[in-house]
């Protein structure tokens, strides 16, 4: 883990810390962070998930009586 110093806006952070429930600055700052990443991730996924339905990888889903083949 690195150590940097940087200029944050107090009323950000200390609303950042409201929402994400954390106490310090440094865990507020790890966890918005974090928040990012994760959101970056699940946003990937889902233009994934596009290409995937767009490939017609889903298209079974669709179909009349897959629901009670797909619990066999």
């Amino acid at each position: 883990m690195s150590k940097t110093l940087i200029d944050i806006d107090d009323e950000t952070l200390a609303l950042a810390a409201e929402v994400l429930g954390t106490a310090t600055k440094k865990d507020t700052v790890n966890a918005a962070l974090g928040e990012v990443v994760a959101r970056y991730r699940r946003e990937r996924a889902i233009a994934e998930l596009a290409v995937l339905a767009e490939q017609g990888a889903f298209d079974a889903l669709l179909e009349s009586g897959f629901e009670e083949e797909a619990w066999r």
